[in-house]
This record gives C-alpha cells, structure tokens and sequence, in this order.
C-alpha cells in the first residue's frame, strides 16, 4: 500500500515490535559492543549491516533518516550535522580535486561560499548559471570534468523556482547527476525525483525541525543514477576503495551505493554527524510537517497579496502571485504551494529596509528562516554580505531585499505588525 505523505510522517521509518517503545528511542551511546572481533570485523569490511561508533551511524539517526527517505520517494538517506554538512558531502562524495561543478547562481548564500571559496580552495571549480538560463547555455557549461549540478528547488532568498526538469535533462545527457536541495519546499509540496533530480539534500533545521529547536541536514539518494553506465567519471564508486578492502561501491550496493560511500568515507573522515538527541526532536518536528506547510503557505500567499499592493512596497517576490516570474513553473512543480517565505524590496531601497525592521514587532531580526515564529532578514548585510554586488544581484539578491519568513501566528495579526512597520518608513 503506498502511504500519503501525512501517513508517512508519522509512520515511516519505525516500526516498534511487541513490546518495544512506541517513540522512536534515542539511542545515546557512541559504541556498540559485540561478542567476538570477527563479528566487529564483518561490519568493518562491510559484510554486515550493524553499528559500531555513532560517528558513522547511529539506530536513532537511521530510523528518522529512513521517514525523509519515504517522503521523498528515494532508496537510501543519512542525517548529518547540518544543511551545510549535506551540501558539502553530497558534492564531495563525487568530485574531488580537479573536477568541476555547475551550479544555479540563485541559491543560498552560505551554499554559495562554500562553492565559491572553501571548495575551490580544495581544487574544486564552479560554474555559476542563473535559474533562467537555456538549455544551450547551459549545455556549453559543461566541462570534461563536470561531475554533477547543483540547484534549489525554491532559491533561498531569491525565491527562483528552478526548472528541474531542464536541469535533469541536460546533467544526464552529459552523464552526471542532478543535486537538488529542496528545504524550503519539503518533500511535502515538491518531490524533485519525480522530475528527474538524483539526489536530494535538506537543511533539517528549517521547515522540518519547524521550531527552531535543533541543526540538521539530510541526504537522500533517488538510487536512479546509473553510477556504472559513467564509471570514469565517478571512480569513487566505481572502482576498488583501499582504504575498505578494496570494495567498490556501485558493484556491492547498487542503488545504496552513494549513500553507503558518503556514510563508509566522509562521516567517517569528516564526523559531521547528526546526534541522536537532535534525531529525536526533528522527529517530532516532521510528524506535523503536512499540517504546519499548509498553515505556512497561507500565510505567506495573503502577505504577498498584502504586500503586492501597498504604495510603498516597489516589488515582491512570491511564486504563488500570478504575476510573479516563477507562478507558471510553480504551478508544474509546486501546485500544493511552495514555502512561507516571502521575497520583497521597498521603494525607498536599502535604508527603507532598515527602518521597516527596527519596527517589526511579531517578526524578529534572524539568521533563522522556515520556522513557527515569523522572522525577517536583510540578506545583504547578513547571510550574503561576503558577496559583491555584482555577485548580490546575479543571485537575484539586491541591497533592498528583505526575507521575510511568515510563521505560524495568525495572519491578520501578522499582516497588521507589518502594516504598522511600513507606517513608519
């Protein structure tokens, strides 16, 4: 029987036998013992599936794992510390030094750096194509050593929709995958592999955890990538592992096989586990993930509305307005709804926006976005302040944009905050 996405969140991933916890138990212990070495050895040489220290895989982590996997639609996912972890991995997993990615200009900012700076400080070039660009341009992009593309499903905080299925068709006729974080729109509202993406990362701490409660990330593997069709591209998984006996991934695991290579090499190089504790609350945040979209979706459409008519506001950005840019490939890709952020400049530029947030008053100044409370940001001079404003405006960023994450209070009473804010600009 295939289970809704409500039934999903609530059953997936845990199947308590008789007797045993109902709650997915937090199982907080860095080992686990075993009778004999050889029994240890099996799960060393990956011949037996089992624990053995926390900082590759813990029962906790798997069991909330496995309900994002189901969501998603997908064979094989891990949690790790933080979005940041997942997009970091689900790259490094298949690109090393010497190889190049294409990635949509329009995402978040700290993804953005990551590219931009740290990875490329690990010989590991980026292209950077807009969200809008066409097939042609975005085939010439292509490289020898392109290993994979990278995009969002609803850019963070340019609020782009990214035409997945274009993206999808151009990877795989160069013979890579397509990598796409879909935090802001969750499994809920858009299940990228049923247009063709391959791997799917999310930045848990947004609108799963839903209460800005814990940090987390999550990888999840479609297991539709043929990894040995394009083995020279991808000798990690497709040949021999010395440093595990010689294993070769794609062999041994077949649709599991970047999963268990990211779990097997980078948790265990990198360690940027989830802990347990973390896994137990984003657990309970996802068992109201259905109920708590929806809430947020309405809000943020009758703001955007709100908004799109005021005299002051010179532009928003909210793909569920008909007029927006994206409301077409929104209605492909997200025709439940999209997410509860809002995008928005006001007329009176970069000091508007500043004067606007000192008055807020229900919606706080933060880092944080995709949560119960609404909270606000201007990115230019916080999460995207490393960028130029060359670079601020490719991403679909300008000095005027204020993020403006709408939460789960009531609508007129947020729409009234706002108005009162506006007053004073």
């Amino acid at each position: 029987m295939e289970l809704r996405p409500e039934t999903l969140c609530i059953q997936a991933g845990y199947t308590p036998g008789n007797g045993e916890p109902r709650q997915v138990p937090i199982i907080q212990s860095t080992t686990f013992k075993y009778s004999t070495s050889e029994d240890m050895g099996k799960l060393f040489d990956l011949e037996a599936e089992g624990y053995f220290y926390s900082r590759l895989q813990n029962p906790t982590c798997d069991h909330v794992a496995a309900k994002i996997c189901a969501l998603e639609g997908g064979v094989a996912a891990m949690l790790t510390s933080s979005g940041q972890a997942a997009t970091f991995y689900s790259i490094f997993n298949i690109a090393s030094c010497g190889d190049h990615v294409i990635a949509s200009s329009a995402i978040y900012g700290g993804s953005f750096n990551l590219f931009s700076v740290t990875m490329k400080k690990m010989g590991i070039s980026f292209t950077f194509l807009s969200p809008d660009c066409t097939e042609e341009e975005l085939n010439a992009a292509f490289q020898p050593n392109t290993k994979a593309v990278f995009g969002e499903t609803i850019a963070n905080p340019a609020l782009s929709v990214l035409d997945i299925e274009k993206f999808a068709k151009c990877a795989h006729a160069h013979g890579v995958p397509l990598i796409v974080d879909n935090t802001f729109a969750t499994p809920i509202n858009c299940r990228p592999f049923e247009f063709g993406a391959d791997i799917v990362t999310h930045s848990t701490t947004k609108y799963m955890d839903g209460h800005a409660a814990v940090l987390g990330g999550c990888i999840v593997d479609s297991g539709n990538f043929d990894w040995m069709a394009h083995a020279d591209k991808f000798p990690g998984l497709c040949t021999p592992d010395d440093s595990y006996h010689g294993v070769v991934y794609a062999e041994r695991f077949g649709k599991g096989a970047f999963i268990t290579k990211c779990t097997a090499q980078l948790m265990r190089d990198f360690g940027a586990m989830q802990a347990p504790q973390n896994a137990f609350i984003l657990n309970l945040g996802l068992e109201s993930l259905p109920f708590r979209m929806k809430q947020h979706c309405q809000n943020a459409d009758k703001i955007a509305r709100f908004l799109h008519g005021h005299e002051k506001v010179a532009w928003v950005r909210y793909c569920g307005l008909e007029d927006d840019p994206y409301y077409t490939l929104a209605q492909k890709y997200l025709p439940n709804g999209s997410c509860g952020v809002i995008s928005f400049g006001l007329k009176s530029g970069r000091k508007g926006a500043e004067t606007f947030m000192k008055h807020l008053k229900l919606g706080s100044i933060e880092t944080h976005v995709a949560d119960s409370r609404t909270c606000c940001l201007h990115p230019a001079s916080s999460t995207h302040r490393q960028m130029s404003d060359a670079e601020l405006d490719a991403a679909g960023v300008g000095a005027d944009l204020i993020r403006l994450s709408c939460g789960l209070e009531n609508s007129e009473d947020l729409i009234a905050d706002i108005a009162q804010a506006l007053e004073n600009v």
